[in-house]
């Protein structure tokens, strides 16, 4: 399953950089189920322009720990451990796609890829 869920842009930086690599998310609210091995499309959102606007920054994540102790959350909230994944396209043909529709895809039409462990940030080796 993959949750597209709205990051401010403060959060944003800090999860792209690698420094941040947990969310706290409400979930008795939402009634959203999140689950170890899910994937979470975290959608850059920024409220102070034009009464929020998303910026086109997204960066997909696997959620790796779920915390829900009551001794150490709030009634209603969860703590998602995650790491950073790369998008793969299967082929050729749908690298090319993908340069057009991901974007699309992520918000409700039918993904074409696969998604891998990332254990680095973007570029390093």
């Amino acid at each position: 399953m993959i949750h597209e869920l709205k990051i401010t842009p403060e959060y944003f930086s800090v999860v792209a950089s690698g420094e941040k690599t947990f969310e706290i998310r409400e979930v008795e609210v939402s009634e959203r189920e999140f689950y170890v091995g899910d994937y979470m499309a975290l959608n850059e959102y920024n409220h102070a322009i034009n009464d929020g606007i998303y910026t086109g920054r997204c960066m997909l994540v696997q959620i790796t720990y779920i915390l829900d102790d009551a001794a150490y959350c709030k009634s209603g909230y969860v703590v998602l451990g995650f790491r950073p994944c790369r998008i793969v396209p299967e082929t050729g043909e749908d690298m090319l796609r993908a340069a057009r529709t991901f974007n699309v895809d992520v918000h409700g039409r039918e993904l074409l890829f696969r998604f891998e462990r990332c254990d680095k940030p973007e570029g390093e080796d």
